[in-house]
């Protein structure tokens, strides 16, 4: 057994200073200890997916995160382990817990399953594991390897941890609850295309920012009109833009991140609008485009039509919302946000551009490119700070 102190320590030492999780009982000294350390971040995601997703926002914007979660959980990472971490080529550090492990302590039966084929559904994601180090002498050669692979593989790496291999942490943080203002603008009727929306938001933006663009057309058309080396296109992962976007943002709070979202999309992890309106990160701007569609895949209709968008982001904590159809009223929306957290709701009209193209850059390069760029964009601050 270690102290969580002898683990996350060491860890900050090589970079990681984001934990996103969901919360076991076996990660609680854990996650007690990264919210109490005021050099660190905690993000309690709404599940584990989103988790995964804000520690690769964070990485791509320059901080190393860790993701928790209990077994249990696993499945809710599939998604964005295979078409996000993976086809992007971001490295994030993993601990999960092994509740049900065979053989091991009586556990709740819904755990007996997936105890035993945790480590075989990481094996089957490609995903490389070691046990978490249970004592303090295994520290650091366990974090030197894991840190080995994600520098050489650019892929997530993680520990698989059993009961009892933190010793208890007691919680001195006191939970911050947010007080909530309602703005809720009314509902207003779609004016323009998707292509004339994002047309708007290229013009609205500068070199400084970073626009995160959902999978589907929405990444392909932005490519399309203009492709610029602060933008990233999403690729699978569906819903997980908004949680990629609130890691950047946390990492770059100098940096304004526009995330480019469809309605499906967002249904798919409603819950990231919970977590991203608690974070409040000044610098995000929340663009919801929504045609009422899964226009990307086959064209059929969402429940958008039936659900208030805005008054949503309004309950979650969103400091600004506003509903907006025109071109010129969203680039002026965009234009002025970025001292407190946006949402925008954009209805807009269905179609897509004939002979749409695909990017020939891959995810890999988009992701290696953005990271250079805010890089580039750092340093150039600095030297511009120095004169």
């Amino acid at each position: 057994m270690i102290e969580a102190g002898q683990f996350v320590g060491r860890a900050r030492e090589r970079g990681f200073d984001l934990y996103a999780g969901v919360p076991c009982s076996y990660l609680k000294p854990f996650i007690n200890y990264v919210i109490d350390a005021d050099d660190l971040t905690y993000v309690g995601a709404a599940n584990e997916g989103d988790a995964v997703a804000i520690a690769a926002g964070a990485e791509l914007g320059g901080s190393r995160g860790v993701v928790m979660l209990q077994n249990s959980g696993l499945g809710n990472t599939v998604n964005p382990l295979t078409s996000l971490t993976e086809t992007f080529r971001i490295p994030v550090m993993i601990i999960v817990t092994l509740r049900g492990e065979p053989d091991g302590a009586p556990d709740e039966p819904q755990h007996e399953l997936m105890g035993r084929i945790t480590t075989d559904m990481l094996d089957l994601m490609g995903v490389r594991w070691a046990w978490f180090p249970e004592c303090e002498d295994d520290v650091e050669s366990a974090l030197d390897a894991a840190v080995a692979h994600l520098d050489a593989e650019r892929r997530p790496f993680a520990f698989v941890m059993r009961k009892g291999s933190v010793a208890k942490h007691a919680l001195e943080t006191s939970h911050a609850v947010h007080e909530i203002g309602f703005d809720n603008p009314p509902r207003v009727p779609p004016a323009a295309t998707r292509s004339e929306l994002l047309r708007a938001v290229q013009s609205a933006v500068t070199a400084d920012d970073i626009v995160v663009a959902t999978t589907g057309y929405t990444g392909r058309e932005l490519y399309a009109l203009d492709d610029r080396p602060n933008q990233i296109y999403m690729v699978g992962s569906m819903g997980c833009a908004s949680s990629l976007g609130l890691g950047l943002a946390i990492a770059r709070p100098e940096r304004r991140v526009i995330v480019l979202e469809g309605d499906g999309a967002a249904l798919m992890r409603l819950g990231a609008l919970a977590t991203i309106g608690y974070q409040r990160p000044r610098n995000l701007v929340h663009v919801l485009l929504d045609n009422g569609l899964h226009e990307s895949t086959g064209g059929q209709s969402t429940v958008s039509a039936s659900i208030d968008f805005a008054r949503i982001a309004s309950a979650c904590g969103y400091a600004s919302v506003a509903a907006v159809a025109l071109p010129a009223d969203l680039a002026a929306h965009v234009a002025s946000a970025g001292t407190e957290l946006t949402f925008l709701h954009v209805p807009m009209l269905p179609g897509i551009p004939a002979d749409l193209p695909r990017p020939t850059i891959t995810p890999a390069e988009v992701a290696d490119r953005l990271r250079r760029h805010i890089q580039q964009a750092g340093a150039s601050d600095i030297a511009m700070g120095g004169t």
